[in-house]
């Protein structure tokens, strides 16, 4: 498998991660060790599971990681709905977020789907 750090979803992942980090900077006090933590995991979770689940020798390892990883942009989302809910983001903010999310998550199942049709020899 080629090098993690050239795959799109990484770094479309990478560039999710981020954004996050930047949204929950200006999130109440009260949150630092609540939402805005769990958000961080979760944006942090998807590119470090498509890197780890690209390092393992096996399919079914790998496969497991980036659903994984699939899963925590789904939480993600959820946590983002709330997040607007309680008035910690903008409606522009969740939108440009969740609509970075809608794009990871899309080339992350592409990128699964591809990953299963592989001969087990290349993955």
């Amino acid at each position: 498998m080629k090098d993690y750090k050239q795959l799109g979803v990484w770094q479309k992942a990478r560039a999710l991660a981020n954004l996050v980090y930047q949204l929950t900077r200006d999130f109440p006090r009260e949150e630092v060790f609540g939402l805005a933590s769990q958000m961080r995991r979760c944006a942090v979770s998807v590119p470090s599971n498509l890197a780890e689940g690209c390092g393992r020798n096996h399919a079914r390892d790998s496969l497991q990681l980036f659903f994984i990883a699939r899963g925590s942009l789904y939480e993600l989302e959820t946590q983002l709905y709330i997040s607007l809910d309680q008035q910690y983001l903008s409606q522009a903010a969740f939108d440009d977020a969740v609509a970075l999310l809608v794009e990871c998550r899309r080339m992350l199942s592409g990128f699964i789907n591809y990953f299963q049709e592989l001969p087990p020899s290349t993955q």
